[in-house]
């Protein structure tokens, strides 16, 4: 399953953020990491955050893109919707 992250660093803590959409319709994360986007920081305590909150290993889970950009792609292997949606809360309906 793939999941769309915008990720704040610097954030002052790890959280969950809740659910928005883009300009295009589509559903994204946010979440918020206390590491600075220094040096791949960021996005290894983004992976490492998600692994945790999803109660999943982090080898399973992948940046597949996005790895200088706010918004990031991550492939998370062995998840479904429904749990992504139990550990997460529903994305919002975008109609699509």
């Amino acid at each position: 399953m793939r999941l769309a992250v915008r990720l704040t660093p610097r954030g002052g803590r790890e959280a969950v953020d809740g659910w928005a959409v883009d300009a295009d319709g589509r559903p994204y994360l946010k979440v918020r990491v206390a590491a600075p986007p220094v040096e791949g920081a960021a996005n290894a305590a983004l992976l490492a955050f998600l692994a945790k909150v999803l109660g999943t290993p982090k080898s399973s889970l992948t940046l597949v893109s996005g790895a200088g950009a706010r918004v990031k792609l991550i492939d998370i292997a062995g998840c479904d919707p429904s749990s992504l949606e139990r550990a997460l809360g529903a994305p919002p309906k975008t109609g699509r």
